[in-house]
């Protein structure tokens, strides 16, 4: 009883000095932050020497020496003939977009667009790795606005889709002057969605009364504690679709080829079914198309990302350090599987 007495107060104190550190490096971190507030880093990638390079470390590991010395002599031949032409070589901004359902990623997208915009010409290309199930209508109608840039810029614009590009994620992609689809990625999804649960007869049925003050008419259709009106219901559909009619009008307007009543029908499209309907312009892989631009062209991933201040990557440390032990207990003692 001694002996768990004395580690119980040792293991007080050191909990105590480990608060007070993690408090102090927090006030630090807080007052860094707001100096610095405002403040984002944009890092360019010459993917041209970045295949480069893995071409070389790989060449070491599996070719004999006079094949190695033949492929090194052929790589500086080519850097040679592409610094002296450099300056007639076409260049491909290459931006990563992966959407959330606030399209969060649009904070770094309009600053990656802008920054591209001021060196890009006609003869240059944008391409876009687009991944997004879509969500909110104003957050991704903002977020197409920023490709819609590139398009009125008289820049060619490639829209690349690996995975999906579904709802306001193939708004953004129809704004493309080429979109690239694999095998196996689903596209379309083009329509309107809204849902909320009702708690009104709960609320009637323990005698809590709910209520909500408005001025206009339509200042609010449905609720979630009020009583739900049919007259609510249609304007709140006759709103759902008035957006859909403005999401295919939007299709329409930068796909022209496609038969927009045919596919606005919110289903989706794997890569082959989706280039049949007009969806997509060519079946194939990001990877394949950005290895067979810098064949061609100087290419350079574009990436602009705001500092994570220290209070957020101790918090989310210590919060992946939580996930973690929970993870192991249950698993342990309950025998769980978790994917």
């Amino acid at each position: 009883m001694e002996w768990i007495a004395e580690f119980g107060m040792f293991a007080a104190k050191a909990l105590t000095v480990l608060l007070a550190v993690v408090f102090v490096l927090l006030l630090i971190a807080s007052l860094k932050g707001r100096q610095r507030k405002g403040e984002g880093a944009l890092t360019v990638t010459r993917l041209n020497d970045q295949l480069a390079r893995m071409t070389e470390r790989l060449g070491q590991a599996v070719l004999d020496k006079p094949a190695l010395k033949a492929l090194q002599k052929t790589r500086k031949q080519e850097q040679k003939a592409r610094a002296k032409h450099s300056a007639e070589r076409d260049k491909v901004f290459v931006l990563n977009f992966h959407g959330d359902i606030k399209a969060s990623a649009l904070e770094n997208l309009r600053h990656e667009v802008t920054a591209v915009l001021e060196l890009a010409t006609p003869q240059d290309e944008v391409v876009v790795k687009l991944e997004s199930g879509g969500g909110m209508v104003h957050a991704y109608g903002l977020a197409a606005a920023q490709l819609t840039r590139v398009r009125e810029a008289g820049v060619p614009l490639t829209v690349c889709v690996d995975k999906v590009a579904a709802s306001g994620g193939y708004m953004m992609a129809c704004i493309a002057d080429r979109i690239l689809v694999a095998p196996f990625a689903m596209l379309g999804s083009i329509g309107v969605v809204a849902q909320l649960p009702n708690f009104h007869r709960v609320l009637k049925k323990h005698d809590v009364d709910y209520e909500m003050l408005t001025a206009g008419e339509y200042k609010r259709t449905l609720t979630v504690f009020g009583e739900n009106t049919e007259k609510g219901r249609e304007k709140f559909q006759e709103d759902l679709e008035n957006i859909h009619y403005l999401f295919k009008r939007f299709v329409s307007r930068y796909r022209s080829v496609l038969d927009v009543d045919a596919v606005a029908t919110g289903e989706v499209w794997f890569g082959t079914e989706a280039l049949e309907r007009g969806l997509a312009d060519e079946v194939n892989t990001s990877d394949d198309y950005i290895n067979r631009r810098i064949r061609q062209a100087d290419v350079f991933e574009v990436h602009f990302a705001r500092p994570k201040r220290l209070q957020d990557r101790l918090s989310s440390t210590m919060s992946a350090a939580l996930d973690r032990l929970v993870l192991t207990w249950v698993s342990r003692f309950h025998n769980q599987r978790f994917w």
